[in-house]
This record gives structure tokens, C-alpha cells and sequence, in this order.
């Protein structure tokens, strides 16, 4: 079944309202919650949105989604580093947790023993539909592991991440959560915003069920899924 459709007029109106939503399930819930973060753009108005109040989220759990193979701890393109300015440090959240590369089993298995993912933020690559590292024709069960990154993957990240000049820059390989720790969620939101995801967003909407092909459908094969767009993403 096709996961459900919000449209909104703006990206900073999703953020405000995608907010709101965590924030009631995290009012909701009784010990730890556990987020599930990407980094980039895409939940940048989301993040922004969750610290206005200035509450401390102090049972919140951030689980981010991946990072890069040798990343320096402040590097700008640094999953470790976004995880914490952007999103802990604003929100006076309980923990981070990131994936090991050399121990990438262990991040699932950390999730397992937690009682799971509460809810998973997603983005969506704008040209091939990758969500956090995954790379099309991924297998809808893997769990986290180190991944070549496509090249398609590492040319979008030219424009996430304007520091790289050229893509010799960008790194080749990544550790990150797979289809099957994303699906293990109890609740997955897909977020597509600006005129850069439409090409995304044509291709996600075309579908109404998983397709390898297009890792971000995940969406489409899960009981609580929903897809938040921007009017933009959508024209």
C-alpha cells in the first residue's frame, strides 16, 4: 500500500509541523525515545523547528542514519559533527549514536536491545533515491554495514556539502543503516523539499510498493509511513 501524502507549502512550514508530530510522540512516550536522524539538508527546518520551543529533550535518543569512512570528528561534512551541533546540543539530548565502521553490526544490535527506533526521519537523494548510503538494488533486510558509496551518492553530496571542490574530494565509502534497520521503525516520515527533489519526488510518487531500484519507496512497505512535501518538490 502507497505510503500517505502531505503537501505543505513550504519547507519551513514541514519543519514547523513535522516538529510538532515528534514532539507530541515524545511527550507521549515514557523513557528513552529513539529518533532516527539523517543528516544533509532535508531535516534541517525539522531540527531547527525541534529546538525553537527550548525545551531539553533530555530522554531523547538521536540514532543517525550513517557516516563517512574516515571522517574527521569536525570535519564539515561529518555525520558525528552534524549529529551533535545541529541536533543534541540544541535539543539537550540523552545520547547520539552512531554507527561503527569497524564494529557496523553493533549499531543495530544497540537499537535492538533499546526496544527500536520510535520513529526514522528520512531524506531521499535527488538523483538516485539513496537513503542515508544505500545505494539502488540494495536488499530490503540488510542491516548496517560499510558500503562504496555510488557515484551518484557522492556527486548529489557536491551539493549538500559545497566544501568539496571536485568529486575527488567526497569520500568512497560510508557506514550505514540498511533497508532493514530503516523498516524495523515503528514509524517512518520520507521529507522532499525544494525545486532540486522533484526529479526525486516524481520517481517516489510513481510507485505505489518497494522498488530496489528506488531505495527511498521503503515508505511503501511500511504500516506507518508517510511522505511530507514541499509544494516546490511537488510542481
Amino acid at each position: 500500500m502507497p505510503a500517505e501524502v502531505r503537501v505543505f507549502p513550504d519547507a519551513e512550514t514541514l519543519g514547523v509541523e513535522l516538529a510538532g508530530r515528534v514532539l507530541a510522540r515524545y511527550d507521549a512516550s515514557d523513557g528513552p525515545y529513539l529518533l532516527g536522524c539523517p543528516g544533509g539538508r532535508s531535516l534541517r527546518t525539522t531540527y531547527r523547528a525541534l529546538a525553537a520551543p527550548g525545551r531539553r529533550l533530555d530522554r531523547l535518543v538521536v540514532v543517525m542514519m550513517d557516516e563517512y569512512v574516515g571522517a574527521p570528528p569536525d570535519a564539515h561534512f561529518s555525520c558525528s559533527r552534524f549529529a551533535h551541533e545541529e541536533i543534541a546540543a540544541p535539543l539537550g539530548a540523552r545520547e547520539v549514536w552512531l554507527p561503527d565502521p569497524d564494529e557496523p553490526q553493533c549499531h543495530d544490535a544497540r537499537i535492538e536491545e533499546a526496544g527500536g527506533v520510535d520513529l526514522f526521519l528520512l531524506a531521499s537523494g535527488a538523483s538516485d533515491g539513496q537513503v542515508a548510503f544505500v545505494p539502488p538494488g540494495s536488499s530490503r533486510e540488510a542491516r548496517t554495514a560499510v558500503l562504496p558509496l555510488a557515484t551518484t551518492t557522492r556527486r548529489d553530496n557536491l551539493v549538500t556539502f559545497p566544501e568539496f571542490r571536485t568529486l575527488d574530494d567526497v569520500p568512497l565509502r560510508g557506514v550505514s543503516v540498511g533497508l532493514g534497520t530503516i523498516g524495523a521503525a515503528r514509524s517512518l516520515r520520507l521529507v522532499l523539499h525544494g525545486a532540486d527533489k522533484r526529479a526525486a519526488a516524481a520517481r517516489l510518487l510513481a510507485l505505489d510498493a518497494f522498488d530496489p531500484a528506488w531505495p527511498a519507496s521503503i515508505v511503501h512497505d511500511h504500516p506507518d509511513a508517510e511522505i511530507w512535501i514541499d509544494e516546490e518538490a511537488m510542481a
